[in-house]
């Protein structure tokens, strides 16, 4: 059997619309786990002990678990418990709480990579827990976990595949339903690849951007900085002179 693109040509639009459901899956489901997982990895970080070890349990049974089970336990599972969801919603809890538990862990490595001297200074001269992990420990963080938090949003993206097994129409259950009607599963498949590949490329991207961004050594003193320095350098050669 010779290949024919043009199917796949045909369907492209349908496939598309598709992608847009798996991008907000993807962005949605991310960015409330990073919420949690924040949360989560200051709980990790914590001198309590009944709440590191609950975080910690936390962690352990979803990242010890597949997705898969996530997804199949919270849409089919739930109803046993009283609480009936859409294919959609499901997939959004379970995909979130998944995301959450590996989150916690590249989060909870960037606030232990924080030098304990620095909270120590900034609660010597008054700051509050909030206020040090704003301004003190959250921007060292950031610039310590994105290569590890992009990978994992690589990763978590391409799972999101996985929500077809309960009926989410994302990019590849629609490119099942329409290799199953057109019978060209190779040409389909193929492009629902190159799709993927795009969007992992845009991230791809997007880490290298925020990598460069968070670089003190590539972009060097913000100009405001350099006018402080520029200004209690000239103070102290009249200081000298």
């Amino acid at each position: 059997m010779e290949l024919d693109f043009s199917v796949a040509w045909t369907y492209l639009p349908v496939m598309l619309e598709a992608t847009l459901l798996t991008i907000m899956l993807a962005l949605v489901t991310q960015t409330i786990g990073t919420s949690i997982g924040f949360v989560f990895a200051l709980g990790r970080t914590s001198r309590f002990g009944v709440l590191r070890f609950a975080v910690w349990s936390y962690v352990w049974l979803f990242r010890g678990t597949p997705v898969l089970l996530h997804l199949f336990f919270v849409y089919y599972a739930a109803p046993l418990f009283g609480v009936t969801l859409d294919a959609l919603p499901a997939a959004i809890i379970a995909m979130s709480l998944s995301s959450a538990a590996y989150n916690t862990e590249i989060l909870r490595s960037g606030i232990q990579a924080v030098h304990k001297g620095q909270i120590e200074a900034a609660e010597a001269v008054g700051m509050r827990y909030g206020r040090i992990v704003r301004r003190v420990v959250a921007p060292q963080a950031i610039r310590i976990v994105i290569p590890p938090y992009m990978s994992n949003f690589i990763s978590h993206t391409k799972n999101t595949s996985l929500a077809s097994v309960i009926t989410v129409p994302e990019l590849m259950l629609t490119s099942q339903m329409v290799y199953s009607s057109t019978y060209r599963a190779i040409e389909i498949l193929s492009v629902a690849g190159l799709i993927y590949l795009v969007l992992t490329s845009c991230l791809t991207g997007l880490q290298l951007w925020l990598e460069r961004r968070t670089s003190y050594e590539a972009r060097g003193m913000s100009r405001r900085r350099r006018r402080q320095f520029l200004g209690a350098s000239d103070a102290s050669v009249r200081m000298e002179a």
